[in-house]
């Protein structure tokens, strides 16, 4: 009777921590998506994920994430069409929060490509690398093909406007900038 009880006492044990927790859905949207590179926004917070080529296994998606602070995903998008234009010599490195990027620009079948290369968790031992891109799927990427890019601005909720609005600061707060005084990038 004794082993009875212990059995049921056990399975009864594992069947509460065994229950299924359903967690809030936390919706993405897609910005633009082109082949395996896509960029996609949650809130206020912009991410780029791209399949792997640097690793022998194909299934290997990578990304990387930055917050929209002052137009950063606008000008990340400008300085990418920049180099189009005027190809660096070197590569271009940009510093976020958690990796490096580097934008390299390399000429195939005589059009200019870029390809993102991830030092991640800016360590130089951990290396990604997402397909050569054009112009014409970078537009898509970031959107300009297919008008998402108006997302780029929008605030993430309703409670973060009302909060804006009733602060007694916001009236003081100085004017934001309309983008002809932006600093140039290296």
């Amino acid at each position: 009777m004794r082993k009875i009880i212990l059995l049921f006492t056990c399975m009864f044990g594992i069947s509460v921590f065994s229950q299924i927790k359903v967690l809030k859905n936390e919706s993405l949207v897609e910005i633009g998506k082109d082949n395996s590179v896509g960029l996609y926004k949650k809130e206020n917070n912009f991410t780029i994920n791209y399949q792997d080529l640097n690793t022998s296994n194909l299934n290997t998606f990578r990304s990387f994430s930055f917050q929209n602070l002052n137009g950063d995903v606008s000008g990340l998008y400008e300085l990418i069409t920049n180099g189009f234009i005027n190809t660096p010599e070197s590569n271009i490195v940009l510093e976020l929060p958690n990796d490096i990027i580097e934008l390299h620009y390399e000429k195939n079948y005589g059009q200019p490509t870029v390809q993102f290369i991830q030092y991640i968790n800016k360590n130089k031992k951990y290396v990604g690398k997402s397909q050569f891109l054009t112009r014409k799927q970078v537009d898509k990427i970031f959107g300009k093909a297919n008008g998402k890019s108006a997302l780029y601005d929008k605030p993430a909720t309703m409670h973060n406007i009302n909060a804006a609005k009733s602060s007694s600061t916001a009236s003081t707060a100085a004017p934001a900038s309309n983008g002809k005084d932006k600093k140039a990038r290296k």
